[in-house]
């Protein structure tokens, strides 16, 4: 296996995720690629980017797609800010239920529109732990 292909399956830092999900030849990402690293279906890509299922394949470009690939990485980039490895942000990400905000994941803020909200929170939490 060569040396590249491991990272190109599983972005280590957050540059390498930049990449992995950037559509090629093009200056927006891919929502498949997106998919695919974030292991996640169309369905749940569709209702979390609040856009029709066959838009994922149809409408790579559009307005709601990129933006909430691009709100959704500037999520990671707090996160990835603050040390955490690039794969324990996505889980976070995906996985924890944040008690501040009624237990709901980061991802499902990030759906709502409430990116500047969660990342204001993870730098008051970053500052706070930092003294």
């Amino acid at each position: 296996m060569p040396i590249n292909s491991a990272i190109e399956t599983s972005p280590t830092d957050f540059h390498a995720l930049m990449e992995r999900i950037r559509a090629e030849n093009r200056v927006s990402f891919s929502p498949e690629l997106y998919m695919e690293v974030f292991a996640m279906d169309e369905q749940t890509f569709s209702r979390l980017a609040h856009v029709p299922p066959d838009a994922v394949r149809t409408a790579l470009e559009s307005e709601r797609i990129q933006d909430y690939i691009r709100s959704t990485l500037r999520v990671l980039r707090a996160v990835a800010d603050t040390g955490t490895d690039i794969g324990k942000a996505i889980y976070w990400l995906r996985n924890v239920h944040l008690s501040t905000f009624n237990d709901k994941t980061a991802e499902e803020l990030v759906s709502e529109g409430r990116t500047a909200q969660l990342i204001d929170y993870l730098r008051s939490w970053e500052a706070g732990a930092q003294g």
